[in-house]
């Protein structure tokens, strides 16, 4: 349908009601608004979150959650001491086999390997992160780290 062949339809529109147009209109006399208080006078009415004095919800909130970071990266973490129990003739170690071998228990997450105890093994480490203790050891033990993306 083009704009030139639109129609009016005169039951599509309904007219306002118009208040404070005396008693026998329906909404006369104080015109909806209740006799006394805040809310019937001209000008009346509380901001928006106001809660009649009380500390309101937006000013309690921050006090009660804290910060959360929505771009934060959680690692899965796996140390060399780890690596040695659960390849102990080393081999290749990377997300995958680590949750084949029971380790981590998805994927989901990225991979970072930290550098609590000492090599006993070569490994082949396809990790997300290293730390920079974990390269050293590793690659002093004879193994190499990749750091995939």
């Amino acid at each position: 349908m083009a704009l030139n062949q639109h129609t009016f339809n005169p039951n599509n529109s309904k007219k306002r009601k118009r208040i404070g147009r005396g008693d026998s209109s329906g909404s006369g006399s104080f015109s909806g608004r209740g006799m006394k208080g805040q809310n019937s006078r001209s000008g009346g009415g509380v901001r928006l979150g106001f809660e009649g004095g009380q500390i309101s919800l937006i000013k309690r909130l921050p006090s009660m959650r804290g910060f959360n970071n929505i771009f934060k990266v959680h690692y899965s973490i796996v140390n060399i001491d780890s690596l040695n129990e659960l390849f102990p003739n080393g081999g290749e170690v990377s997300l995958e086999t680590l949750v084949e071998v029971g380790a981590l228990k998805n994927a989901n997450k990225p991979l970072k390997v930290l550098g609590r105890g000492e090599v006993a093994a070569q490994f082949t480490v396809k990790t997300h992160k290293c730390s920079a203790s974990a390269r050293s050891k590793i690659e002093a033990g004879g193994g190499t780290v990749q750091v995939i993306s």
